[in-house]
């Protein structure tokens, strides 16, 4: 058996794989110059520009831009629901699709995960659903699509708000149709780590005017006119520095997903032969963005746990993360407030679940060396 680098042996790739790589061209550099050097660098052309772009691209009817992607959950949630209102969120996410919540005055219900998919399950958004309910809000994690036609289903039958999280899902489609063209609310993340970055910021996108009007209003203090308000609202404006970016990452974006597929698929079909090894399952009418690449570990197949599996295969120059580690259900900030019910699948999977490296920029020797690497660590802890 070959010796792990953690136990002293040569590690399986020559160089650390980095687990995310953002990209600047130069003309990017050249336009955010240009803004610097017209002196509006505020929310201003180019945010309305990027609104513009975006929208188009996803084949929406409106666009408003804002600082980050928990900022976008803020407002769409502000926009959306009344104090007392619940809006059910899988307990398997990250912190801001529940916290965003509370913040706008209304409790999050978390409900479970299907275990291969990890998104939320409808059948348990169901279960979970009370006369309080006001929106669902599901979590197209890691560049997956939730299942829906069946939340669509849910939320039509009962009147209920759809608020997307789709803060990892640029580029996502369902049966061919992007994620960011559903009607209500599609709130996106720029944070680096995405499949486009514009350093932070968020945008949500719509086909509903008056969510659309009433979003503009909310980040941007609700004012109609200089120190008029008309709703409470926040700062919550993207600037033009970060718009500049994000028009040229969003010129890039079709290269960034064709080539993050592609990585997807190699490495899908690599590590799906390792035994005890399981990538997010994808249903045939989901074209997956990849914007991470996460699997599981079947716990009874190896002698190790997660952490002591990823440390190994860190040692073994190949990056990795652990998207998440805690479910909702269990975080301190939200336990200390609410007595959220047990979802026992997304607690199982927070402690087998791990991330390897995925961005555009993977070279096919990379994607090699992340098959042999895991390959390597997983022969050694094989019970």
């Amino acid at each position: 058996m070959e010796r792990l680098a953690i136990k002293g042996g040569k590690p399986a790739a020559e160089e650390m794989i980095p687990i995310a790589r953002p990209f600047f061209s130069e003309k990017t550099i050249e336009d955010v110059s240009e803004v610097l050097r017209s002196g509006y660098i505020r929310q201003g052309p180019k945010t309305r520009e990027f609104e513009e772009r975006f929208m188009e691209r996803v084949g929406a009817k409106y666009a408003y831009a804002v600082n980050s992607g928990t900022a976008a959950l803020h407002v769409a949630y502000l926009s959306t629901i009344k104090p007392g209102d619940e809006v059910i969120v899988p307990a398997f996410t990250f912190f801001a699709t529940a916290s965003t919540v509370i913040y706008s005055s209304g409790r999050p219900v978390f409900a479970d995960i299907d275990p291969e998919t990890f998104l939320i399950d409808p059948e348990d958004v169901k279960e979970k659903m009370t006369n309080k309910t006001r929106a669902i809000a599901p979590v197209h994690l890691f560049g997956n699509a939730a299942e829906m036609d069946a939340l669509n289903d849910l939320a039509e039958d009962h009147g209920l708000v759809i608020v997307n999280d789709s803060a990892q899902a640029h580029g996502t489609e369902i049966n061919g149709k992007d994620i960011g063209s559903f009607d209500t609310l599609n709130c996106y993340s720029f944070y680096p780590s995405k499949s486009m970055t514009t350093g932070e910021g968020g945008i949500v996108t719509t086909n509903d005017r008056k969510l659309y009007e009433l979003g503009c209003l909310i980040r941007s203090h609700g004012d109609d006119s200089r120190y008029h308000h008309v709703v409470l609202g926040l700062n919550y404006r993207m600037t033009d520095i970060a718009a500049a970016i994000g028009l040229n990452q969003l010129q890039a974006l079709d290269h960034y997903l064709e080539r993050r597929r592609h990585c997807g698929s190699i490495l899908r079909q690599g590590i799906g032969e390792i035994d005890g090894l399981h990538p997010q399952k994808i249903y045939k009418s989901v074209n997956h963005s990849y914007s991470y690449f996460s699997l599981v570990m079947d716990p009874e197949r190896f002698k190790c746990s997660r952490d002591e599996f990823v440390d190994s295969l860190k040692a073994e120059n190949i990056d990795y993360a652990v998207h998440y580690p805690i479910p909702l259900t269990k975080q301190p900030a939200i336990t200390n407030l609410l007595k959220p019910g047990a979802c026992p699948v997304s607690e199982e999977i927070s402690e087998r679940i791990f991330s390897l490296p995925m961005h555009p920029y993977l070279t096919d020797k990379n994607l090699n060396e992340i098959r042999k690497g895991v390959e390597k660590v997983a022969n050694y802890y094989y019970n």
